[in-house]
């Protein structure tokens, strides 16, 4: 399950509730390995975004540090990951006091992998890029919650109320 990213035609590979979620160890701003398996036994959101200290990305990141005791309450941690450089994460971090992993994958592999790069419109332009998704893992690591082209403002509100957390 791997997308090429020199062929723009290749349509993003999407995971769906019930698969397999993608193994990965990534980088944190420390530069720390964090593997998905880190997780197992526990529920994680992983969501993608595509770059760190931009409007929308400050905005959605703020959101699930400010929701972060109630998810954690409720059971389910939370990592992010974008391209950015562990340096640019820990810049990101430190500014807006965030509590959770934000793991760096500047080669777009995980990305590919979760169907978080490819095609999206860009204001109305079809461009290559990070295609903002969110994803809640179960204990053994199984998708089940698979969202794509979520909204920056407000996605962690409907989250919450789709997860009743």
């Amino acid at each position: 399950m791997s997308v090429s990213m020199t062929d723009s035609t290749a349509p993003a590979t999407r995971l769906s509730v019930g698969d397999a979620a993608p193994a990965f160890t990534l980088p944190d701003a420390e530069g720390n390995d964090v593997s998905l398996s880190d997780y197992l036994g526990r529920k994680v959101i992983v969501y993608f975004y595509p770059a760190a200290s931009t409007p929308g990305c400050t905005k959605q990141a703020c959101d699930f540090r400010d929701n972060l005791a109630e998810l954690n309450g409720a059971g389910l941690d939370v990592v992010g990951i974008s391209p950015d450089t562990p340096a640019k994460l820990q810049k990101f971090r430190d500014h807006e006091e965030l509590t959770f992993p934000l793991l760096s994958d500047p080669s777009k592999e995980t990305l590919a992998a979760w169907g978080a790069f490819g095609e999206k419109k860009l204001y109305g332009k079809i461009v290559q890029g990070v295609i903002r998704s969110t994803f809640l893992v179960d204990e053994a690591g199984k998708i089940e919650v698979a969202q794509y082209n979520v909204r920056a403002t407000g996605h962690v509100a409907k989250l919450r109320r789709d997860l009743s957390v």
